[in-house]
Parts: structure tokens; C-alpha cells; sequence
């Protein structure tokens, strides 16, 4: 296997909620307690990230608090008080010079020129680094802050989403590459003949253009995407350059893998214009008991309330309350928990159905992640697994989690990020200085170009 994709490097990214990924970080004695409106903490751990020469950061968001039992909440504090990712990435850009700054942004409560302006922006300020991770919402709450009294249908929300991708990489190729003239002595600031309005009139969105921002350096901004439903699946195929995906075997991995890269060609796109990174929980320690100890601790600290919680959220707000936590978890009907994450809820059905897990014990491996893979031990064992699945093609690289912050991103870019490049994984320096170049993605060409 050691011969497998000679030369390719793997590429990384670092997810961060604000705390940590562990729903118990915050309780850390080393985490940053009040990271959620912290930026010293963010422009911290994001230049933490850059020396381990990771190819982006990553931020998720909602544009609502977490609504359930305040109980539980109130020991929960992810996604109830934290910075708006597109006023924080701009200020993380004057502090950093290579990592991409990428960020959530739902298709479902915003408007697709707000959404082209503000990454187009980004994508100025930060020299090329922007990205954008295109959600459609499964959270109800989001619809109750936008007029609305029940969220858009599953179906609905991705058609929604498809159009207002299209809309938006129409609005970035509004000006040519070189419209911008800026010539005193003729006094012609650019060239009239290389602005372009889009006139777009869909089913969902009617926008004439052109956008008032210059086209990105990057010519569009990166584009990642989550959902890993037959839906989701298609959308990605279609447009994203970046996928992130909670897998958990290698088979897995390698079935999503081959589906997701073979439903491009249909879209006329080569299977390297997109990169598969699935989420990663590793914790690292410098031997195999030391990260079990560290993993430890956090788990003990996991309220029966909040695990329990996290765990209704998961599954559509099923109410666990009155079952036994030592107990298996009940059926639950597919139609219950449809907005929710769709692969993510397959997996805890499957960890009861397949495993035997009782619900203490999936409310235990989910929170601790938030669904993702969990590898722990020393920088050999965590790199031997994820070179395993890269040079399996069961992906092209992954989202790290850390378990808490900054301290969980310190032990991997200090312990795992070496072994990686020892062995010629992953880079030593970066390759460029905008993201696409780290991704090894071509930059896109207008669609007004002859």
C-alpha cells in the first residue's frame, strides 16, 4: 500500500468550535473558556493551524441559538454565543498570510448577492484564501428568525441551493479578470465591454447583477459541502471542490469515495477537482495510554443531560428523557429525524442495531466526536490509521477536530503533523499563496471567456 499515489500530498483542515469538539471542552481547565467571543483565541489557534501548514481553518454556523431543555443547554455552550464567521474571518486574514478561511453560510436564510459580495470580499482581503461552505439548514429555529414557521423540505431546500450556487459563481465572473483598467492618463477606470450582468430569473431567485466587487482572486472562492445523503451526494458531484463527511470504516470511506468522485463525470468535471476530507477526532498523546488518559477525562466529564440532549438533536429532537441510559435506544421512524444530519443519524442507528450499544454508551462515542471518527493514541498509531486510508483511497485528506482548545490542536500539530511529513505525507511548506493552489485546484475560468 506504501506505493499507492506516489507524490500526492494529503490535505488538511482544522475545524473549529469555538471551545473544542467535545461537548464537555469548555470544561477543560486548559480551553480557552470564553472562546466563543475571544478573537485574541481565535487568531490564536488559527496561527497555530499555519505552522502546522494546514490547508484551511474552517468555521461552522446557524443563525440561531440551540432551542431544547435550557437544563441541558445551559452545560452545552456550542452555538449559543459566538462571532459571525464572515466579521471574524476578515480580521483572521490580517493576522495570517497562507491557511484558508472558510466558513458556513446556509443557502436557506440569505440571499445570493449578499453571500457573492461577502466571500468575493474575503477572498480580496485575504490575497485568495477564501471558502465557502454551502449549507441549506436543518434547523427549524433558523426558520423562526426568518418569517417562517417550518423549515424548507429536504428536497426543496438542495433545488434551493443548486440555483443559488449558480447564481452566485454568475456574480463572481461579473467583471473580467482584467476589467479594472485604473488608467489616469486616458481616464478610463475600466473597460465597459468586460462588465457582465447576469439577468438570472429561476424558480427560486431573480437577479439581474452585476456584483460590485472585482472578480476574487481565487477567480471563485472554494466550495465545500457536507451532506452526504444520495441528494447531498449529487449536489457535490456538481459543484464542490471540498467535501466533508463523517466515515467511520475504511470501507466505508472508500464506497463514498468511488460513488461521490464517479457521479462528476456527468457534470463534466475530472475526479482531482474534488477533495473527500472526512471529519477526525484524533487525540494524540505521546504514547497510546497518554491519549486514552486525556480522552478520558473529557469523556467523564459529559453531563447525562447533555449527552442525552445531543443525542435527541441528532435524532430530530426525539424525546430520550424516559428511557433507560443503560437501556437500547427505541425505533425510530425515518420520517422523525429527516432535517437532521441524515449520515450522522445513520451511524448511532447502526452503532445500536449492529453494536448493541446502549444509549449512555452512543450519547458517549457521539458527543465526545459530534459524530465524527475518534482515532486515539501516539503520533505513530494516529498517522499509521490515516495514512492507511489516504493511501487506500478512502480519502484525499481530513478535518481534524480538535477534542478541546487550543490545546487538542497544539498536541497534533506538534506530535502528529511531523510524523506526517516524515514519511512524506503531507507538505513542509506551502505551495502557494491562495487556497486553491494549497488544494491543488485549478482556478476557474469566467464564463464569458472566449
Amino acid at each position: 500500500m506504501r506505493d499507492q499515489r506516489p507524490g500526492e500530498k494529503m490535505h488538511l483542515g482544522a475545524f473549529f468550535h469555538p471551545t473544542g469538539n467535545h461537548v464537555a471542552a469548555w470544561l477543560h481547565p486548559d480551553s480557552q473558556i470564553d472562546a466563543g467571543t475571544n478573537f485574541r483565541h481565535y487568531a490564536e489557534i488559527t496561527r497555530t493551524a499555519e505552522r502546522g501548514k494546514f490547508d484551511l481553518m474552517f468555521v461552522a454556523d446557524a443563525v440561531a441559538t440551540r432551542d431544547g431543555k435550557l437544563a441541558a443547554l445551559s452545560r452545552w455552550p456550542q452555538y449559543m454565543a459566538y462571532f459571525d464567521p464572515l466579521t471574524l474571518l476578515p480580521a483572521l486574514a490580517a493576522v495570517t498570510s497562507h491557511i484558508g478561511l472558510c466558513a458556513t453560510a446556509t443557502t436557506s436564510y440569505n440571499e445570493p448577492y449578499h453571500i457573492a459580495r461577502k466571500f468575493a470580499s474575503l477572498d480580496h482581503i485575504s490575497g485568495g484564501r477564501a471558502g465557502w461552505n454551502v449549507v441549506t439548514s436543518s434547523n427549524v429555529s433558523e426558520a423562526w428568525n426568518f418569517g417562517r414557521e417550518q423549515h424548507f423540505e429536504h428536497g426543496e431546500r438542495y433545488d434551493r441551493a443548486v440555483e443559488f450556487v449558480d447564481v452566485v459563481k454568475g456574480l463572481w465572473d461579473s467583471w473580467d479578470d482584467d476589467a479594472f483598467l485604473r488608467d489616469r492618463a486616458s481616464g478610463r477606470y475600466f473597460d465597459p465591454t468586460k462588465l457582465h450582468a447576469l439577468n438570472h430569473k429561476g424558480e427560486h431567485f431573480s437577479v439581474r447583477g452585476p456584483l460590485n466587487v472585482a472578480r476574487p482572486p481565487q477567480g471563485h472562492p472554494v466550495l465545500f459541502q457536507a451532506g452526504s445523503s444520495d441528494t447531498g451526494r449529487e449536489v457535490a458531484a456538481r459543484f464542490a471542490e471540498g467535501v466533508f463527511t463523517p466515515q467511520h470504516t475504511l470501507a466505508g470511506a472508500q464506497d463514498f469515495y468511488r460513488d461521490l468522485k464517479g457521479r462528476m463525470a456527468r457534470y463534466g468535471r475530472p475526479p482531482e477537482a474534488l477533495k473527500v476530507m472526512p471529519g477526525l477526532n484524533a487525540i494524540v498523546g505521546q504514547t497510546k495510554k497518554e491519549a486514552e488518559e486525556k480522552h478520558r477525562f473529557l469523556q467523564e466529564k459529559i453531563h447525562p443531560d447533555v449527552g442525552l440532549e445531543v443525542l435527541s438533536n441528532q435524532l430530530g429532537n426525539f424525546d430520550l428523557s424516559e428511557y433507560d441510559l443503560d437501556g437500547p435506544l427505541p425505533d425510530i421512524d425515518e420520517s422523525h429525524w429527516a432535517l437532521a444530519s441524515q449520515s450522522s443519524t445513520r451511524n448511532i442507528i447502526r452503532w445500536s442495531k449492529e453494536e448493541g450499544l446502549t444509549i449512555r454508551q452512543i450519547y458517549q462515542r457521539f458527543a465526545g466526536a459530534r459524530g465524527q471518527r475518534t482515532l486515539i493514541g501516539s503520533p505513530v498509531e494516529i498517522v499509521d490509521n490515516m495514512e492507511e486510508w489516504f493511501r487506500g483511497y478512502g480519502v484525499d485528506g481530513f478535518l481534524f477536530h480538535p477534542s478541546h482548545l487550543p490545546g487538542g490542536l497544539n498536541d497534533f500539530v506538534e506530535l502528529v503533523v511531523p510524523e506526517l511529513q516524515n514519511r512524506g505525507l503531507f507538505r513542509v511548506e506551502y505551495a502557494g499563496t491562495t487556497l486553491r493552489e494549497n488544494m491543488d485546484l485549478d482556478r476557474p475560468k469566467s464564463r464569458y471567456e472566449s
